[in-house]
């Protein structure tokens, strides 16, 4: 085995698909991972703690986008508004290119439900992290709530579209035609 190898990472992370995909999560271990990259298990637990963070690890480097989108929206934006700039805004870590990766772990997530709970609690800390950019914006804290909620649930729906097989469009179009779509739903003269 090699002592090390630059990529190692991106190598431990597209075995560790393949082989969740092929075997299932759970029929696949760390050494399993480890040898299929051609690195040892020791390399493995330099890069991730467990196999778990293969599939959610960088989770806070996804946030900081959506947080910097809030906190850059311009002042006087509406608590929706300032949602919809944190979404535009967090969408960039979704690049063309991470779609087909994006895509293979979402089947591998679908597959389990442990990860699926694991998956939920990530876009609660989303919603959380939100909603304190909010209330750090002056937005009131039950709005601040609400709106971060609705936040998440439009960013959910939008990644689901965003990942079908037909789907082609960046993250952030869906996201805005979704918050359009909100928008529809609600009376003339309602606040955003």
């Amino acid at each position: 085995m090699v002592r090390w190898e630059p990529g190692a990472r991106d190598r431990l992370q597209a075995a560790a698909i393949a082989l969740f995909l092929e075997r299932g999560y759970e029929e696949t271990t760390v050494q399993d991972i480890a040898a299929a990259a051609g690195l040892t298990e020791r390399t493995f637990f330099r890069h991730y703690a467990d196999k778990r963070e293969v599939l959610f690890g960088g989770g806070e480097a996804y946030r900081t986008g959506f947080i910097e989108g809030i906190d850059q929206a311009p002042t006087g934006s509406s608590a929706l508004d300032l949602v919809s700039a944190g979404l535009v805004a967090g969408s960039a870590f979704f690049t063309a290119e991470r779609r087909p990766w994006s895509r293979n772990r979402q089947r591998v997530i679908d597959a389990n439900p442990a990860l699926q709970e694991r998956e939920a609690r990530k876009r609660a800390v989303l919603a959380d992290a939100m909603d304190a950019a909010l209330r750090e914006r002056g937005v009131d804290e039950v709005e601040a709530r609400l709106v971060a909620e609705i936040g998440s649930a439009v960013f959910s729906t939008a990644f689901r579209r965003w990942l079908s097989a037909d789907e082609e469009r960046p993250l952030a179009d869906i996201e805005l035609e979704l918050l359009d779509r909100l928008r529809a739903l609600m009376p003339a003269g309602a606040p955003t």
